[in-house]
């Protein structure tokens, strides 16, 4: 059996646990079941109970103490000698407390099993909703005679169990009763509110009920706990608004001493729900405030510094309050001679990776391989194979890339995106204002980052400008509008003039990929569509733009974007009345971004902020292509090393990455998996992203002390777990039901994101990944580039592939997966798309701009059904093993290998000059050149079965057509040994091609 730390812990130290039973005077254990029954037929907790009489009534009181337990739930009990249920079963007396229970022992003497909250498990499987059994009458009527008239047996409450130690309440959840909780306010004098101090093994998770573990303890204003030396040190404050509302609660600490002086300063300690460091490198501060009869949990953290001298230390943490009295806990920690050179992450079940949350780890914008530091000549600011002009206004004149038709250089000659500067106009009286006074100002140039400043005045409205470009091609414009007067406008619009040859493809705006139309008109419709912008160029040149305003807030996405959509700009969307107007002409084509008529008072602000995105971001790594091989499975590494796979993607939902993005729990059989690995020359990849976290993560309930920071709001429901454990105010996400392992959806931008990055630096130097399994991503482009710093850290390889599932559609919002995800295609090395994309239907151009990534630098792979075998090839694509049976890799690899594709030079049908084409427009050809031979792949769109001629410029090829011979190698599932000479006609069966070898 796999080994869970955290679950371990739980058992050795938590469980079993004596709460005393008031009803019956008995001391009850709380234990694991380790997983000893189905929880999904039975529930997940279970009183094991003794009957100790004889008789046809067995009468048992089992005070569960069960904040989820109603009059209405269902009662199972099961005979532990046959392993049967019972069918005559009564409940009576049911409530959160306890409740009587009167069955017939079939067996006689012996122990029982009482299972309550049963339930009903509805599809999907993995998005399953729990649904508790009621309780309804088994019970024969001769029995139910005897339950007034005959002597009922004894029962002893033995125990309580549950199916493991993660779906334990004890102690946190085992509720006080209400005589308790009035004595516990009773006990409380003229305090309107009351401070428990908790350990941090034992996380605060009921926020409306009293734990409890807490009766009794109401005025003990005392804590005591150790630390090592080094220590990321925690503990808890619970607060309980018995009285009123409480106003911006916060934590003041005093220093920490001991006896021969020595100081724990004031500095080292904070309290996490208050004030912190965001997910921008920026410091923070929180308001907490809590509602009448809620408990919130308020986590101090103390960074116990490595040169601390050992000994007992004291000092007070004092809980304020707006309007309240303060109160003041004795903290007392033991620090003991022991250093932690890990801050004792080790064992994060103590809650020593909270400071996580706060990490700057990799925020400073240092320039990641392949790219280059920014260099600024006037006005110029020149990267990696791209060039962007500013003019005096701060918007673009002109911007330049170098990259070739093949993609896999970069050249000299400039590749022009536009056709003209950029305009910005503000509309009044029925014409252009014009511009006064604007004088660029670049303030800032770093090897990653340059930014400039622009203002400027019309006679209604000032501008401010304020831009930033990065090193990979990210541009940011924060434009602020100021009305100088009162005043009606007409429009304030941006126009983007995109050449002629960079008007070649588009998608976004509700487009998918496909030429770019003629003209075209697009409305803003955030209430369900997660359209912003879009893409618009060519293989060698494009520009992404997005249209933001200041209140901008990333969206959920992946079946979600309905629970979180954008938020209308104000100043693009304007209540509807903005837009997008597409229009071709003779120079190119004109993207115009206008927000409609208005007024505006005078000192009015409006940011019209856009982000733009340079395309490519860096030439094709097709050597790259060739050697990475894929194989998406948890399997042995010696059966893998035998298919001529290269990379391993471990999913989650297995034995060495159980939970769904957190692999932390089972890392040393993760580690000793990834080391045989490495011995045998493969390199391993896990599945680990941020947009749903497991409910096994030892961290959640300090999380969700945090609010809907972390969190996203929702509904509640889902799988029983979560139900029981986190009651409602979340939203259900990913279940595995071989794991036992649900998600709940994080809320977007939050500290977790911080979390994140340390995890991963954490899982580089302790378990020896290679680099993450993207699925869909739920992050910005900072966290993105924070983790590829850290997975590429001291020459590790930091391998990033991205799986998106087609997001054109109702719950994502009916946006382009390329669109969606392209700020992060700097940082990948390959894309995997994707799940529910059509290969049969779409065209070449859709290929072009959503699956192949080759107008962005990037190669992929095919996945539905196993791809299109034929058309992938001449986008330089495969599938990934072991994905189909029907589209296994291999043979295609075979013959890449047996013509030596390593060193080839691919020139694309997009290439003008690419000596290999068909007389057919709708079958194309790609070519893999190596010396005097070549590799040409064929795939047809051609609406029927037909026949082609290759047009084969010789001399480009260098190769005599009078000696040439053109063979199809044997490849299963994909085509026949065949011979064909150069010039005879070669049949094209629909939807498929060829893969020839010209030598």
């Amino acid at each position: 059996m796999m080994k869970r730390s955290y679950h371990l812990f739980l058992v050795l130290v938590a469980l079993p646990a004596l709460i005393a039973n008031l009803a019956n005077g008995q001391n009850i254990q709380y234990r694991s079941g380790h997983k000893t029954w189905d929880p999904d037929k039975l529930g997940t907790q279970r009183a094991v109970v003794t009957v100790t009489g004889e008789g046809k009534v067995a009468e048992a009181i089992i005070p569960w103490r069960n904040r989820k337990m109603t009059s209405e739930q269902q009662i199972i009990v099961v005979d532990a000698k046959t392993g049967q249920p019972i069918n005559n079963v009564k409940a009576k007396n049911v409530s959160q407390v306890e409740g009587t229970i009167d069955f017939e022992p079939v067996s006689g003497r012996g122990t029982y099993y009482v299972y309550f909250l049963p339930y009903e498990l509805k599809k999907p499987v993995n998005y399953p909703n729990a649904v508790y059994n009621k309780m309804t009458n088994t019970a024969s009527t001769d029995w139910e005679q005897l339950l007034a008239s005959s002597p009922k047996a004894g029962v002893k409450v033995d125990y309580f169990e549950s199916f493991d130690a993660l779906n334990s309440n004890y102690p946190m959840e085992v509720i006080a009763t209400p005589v308790e909780e009035a004595n516990v306010v009773k006990n409380a004098g003229q305090k309107s509110y009351l401070v428990f101090p908790e350990h941090r093994i034992y996380p605060i998770k009921m926020d409306t009920i009293l734990p409890e573990r807490w009766v009794g303890k109401e005025n003990h204003l005392n804590f005591a706990d150790t630390a090592s030396r080094g220590e990321h040190f925690a503990y808890q404050l619970g607060v309980y608004a018995f009285a009123k509302k409480l106003d911006n609660v916060k934590v003041e600490f005093s220093a920490l001493k001991d006896a021969a002086g020595n100081v724990i300063p004031v500095s080292q300690m904070s309290c996490l729900n208050t004030d912190g460091i965001s997910a921008k490198g920026k410091p923070m501060k929180k308001t907490v405030d809590v509602e009448r009869g809620h408990i919130q949990a308020m986590w101090c953290l103390v960074n116990v510094l490595a040169s601390a001298k050992a000994g007992t230390y004291t000092g007070t943490a004092t809980l304020t309050t707006a309007g309240q009295s303060p109160q003041t806990v004795n903290v007392k920690i033991a620090i003991q001679d022991k250093v932690l050179a890990d801050g004792g992450v080790g064992e994060p079940w103590k809650q020593t990776r909270l400071t996580w949350l706060n990490s700057t780890l990799a925020q400073q914008n240092t320039v990641i391989a392949p790219y280059t530091p920014l260099k600024v000549n006037q006005h110029t600011i020149s990267l990696l194979g791209r060039k962007l002009t500013l003019n005096e206004n701060g918007f673009p004149n002109n911007i330049d890339t170098y990259f070739t038709e093949e993609m896999t250089s970069i050249g000299t000659v400039p590749n022009h995106v536009l056709s003209h500067p950029f305009e910005f106009n503000v509309k009044g009286a029925g014409k252009v204002e014009k511009w006064q006074g604007s004088k660029l100002n670049i303030k800032q140039i770093e090897p990653g980052t340059v930014t400039w400043t622009s203002t400027g005045k019309t006679s209604d409205v000032s501008m401010s400008v304020n831009g930033r470009m990065e090193f990979d091609g990210f541009v940011n414009y924060e434009v602020k509008i100021t009305a100088l007067k009162d005043v009606n406008l007409d429009d304030i619009q941006m126009v983007i003039p995109f050449s002629k040859s960079a008007s070649h493809y588009m998608m976004g705006l509700n487009e998918k990929g496909t030429k770019l139309p003629e003209s075209y008109e697009w409305k803003w419709d955030v209430a369900h569509k997660a359209q912003d912008g879009a893409w618009i160029g060519n293989v060698n040149a494009g520009l992404q733009f997005a249209l933001r305003d200041e209140k901008y807030v990333r969206p959920l996405n992946t079946n979600f974007y309905l629970s979180k959509p954008l938020l209308l700009p104000t100043s693009w969307g304007n209540d509807g009345k903005g837009g997008i107007n597409i229009s071709q002409n003779q120079t190119g084509a004109d993207v115009t971004s206008y927000s409609g008529e208005r007024s505006m008072k005078k000192g009015e602000v409006l940011y019209y902020n856009f982000t733009l995105m340079v395309t490519p971001f860096h030439p094709l790594n097709t050597e790259q292509q060739w050697d990475l091989r894929f194989y998406h499975k948890y399997t042995p590494v010696d059966s893998i090393k035998m298919t001529g796979a290269t990379v391993i993607n471990i999913h989650h939902g297995n034995a060495i990455n159980p939970y769904i993005n957190y692999p932390f729990i089972a890392w040393h059989h993760m580690k000793s998996y990834i080391d045989s690995a490495h011995q045998l020359g493969l390199k391993v990849k896990i599945y680990n992203t941020v947009r749903e976290l497991s409910n096994s993560a030892y961290e959640l309930f300090p999380m969700r002390s945090l609010g809907h920071e972390i969190y996203s709001p929702g509904k509640g429901g889902g799988y029983s777990w979560l139900q029981e454990h986190l009651g409602g105010d979340y939203i259900a996400a990913w279940y595995v039901p071989e794991q036992h392992d649900a998600a709940i959806i994080n809320s977007g931008l939050s500290r977790w994101h911080n979390y994140y990055v340390e995890g991963m630096n954490w899982l580089v130097n302790n378990v020896g990944i290679d680099g993450i399994y993207l699925d869909d991503v739920a992050f910005d482009r900072t966290t993105m580039k924070r983790i590829k710093r850290v997975l590429t850290q001291n020459g590790h390889p930091g391998i990033i592939d991205l799986h998106s599932a087609n997001q054109y559609n109702k719950s994502d919002g009916f946006n382009n997966s390329a669109n969606l995800y392209l700020e992060h295609f700097p940082y990948l090395n390959r894309l995997w798309f994707g799940e529910y994309f059509d290969y049969e239907k779409n065209d070449p151009n859709f290929f072009m701009v959503e699956v192949s990534g080759i107008p962005y630098g990037l190669m992929g792979e095919m996945l539905q059904g196993g791809g299109n075998p034929w058309r992938g090839m001449i986008y330089g694509m495969t599938n990934r093993m072991p994905w189909s049976d029907n589209a296994d890799p291999r043979p295609i690899w075979h013959v890449w290998d047996e013509f030596g594709i390593k060193g080839s030079r691919m020139i694309g049908y997009w290439v003008s000059h690419n000596p290999v084409k068909t007389n057919n427009s709708d079958v194309l050809a790609t070519i893999y050149v190596k010396g005097k031979k070549a590799m040409i792949s064929i795939a047809s769109w051609a609406p029927e079965n037909t026949k082609i001629k290759l047009n084969i410029d010789w001399k480009a090829l260098g190769i005599d057509p009078s000696k040439a011979t053109l063979t199809a190698p044997e490849i299963k599932n994909f085509q026949p040994e065949s011979k064909f000479s150069v010039n005879e006609e070669i049949p094209v069966q629909k939807g498929k091609g060829w893969l020839l070898i010209l030598k």
